[in-house]
């Protein structure tokens, strides 16, 4: 029996319109470029703290450390998301290769 491609679904997401689409994922770029350099930043700033709150001289570093991979995380579950939602429009059918459930065999 020959592959029927499904139907899309009709009732998926509407794009947002043009020039505010557009503007919502240049903020999302955005908001990932700005994400790793402010949770190093954080993370230095409560090492910091830290090393004066506790005379020590190493919690800073590791402050850093962690903000960095903190944010390293975060910025690529956050890429990972706009791919998929960028996805989602283009291959809606998902190809099971199953055909159609509602034809009779």
């Amino acid at each position: 029996m020959p592959f029927n491609r499904p139907i899309p679904d009709s009732k998926s997401r509407p794009k947002i319109a043009g020039g505010i689409g557009a503007i919502a994922e240049a903020e999302k770029l955005m908001q990932i470029a700005l994400l790793l350099p402010s949770a190093a930043v954080i993370g230095w700033l409560a090492g910091a703290w830290l090393d004066h709150r506790l005379h020590q001289s190493w919690i800073a570093i590791c402050g850093v450390v962690f903000g960095c991979i903190s944010g390293l995380v975060y910025v690529i579950r956050m890429a990972m998301a706009a791919e998929r939602d960028s996805r989602t429009g283009i291959d809606a059918g998902g190809g099971t290769g199953k055909g159609s459930p509602n034809l009779k065999r």
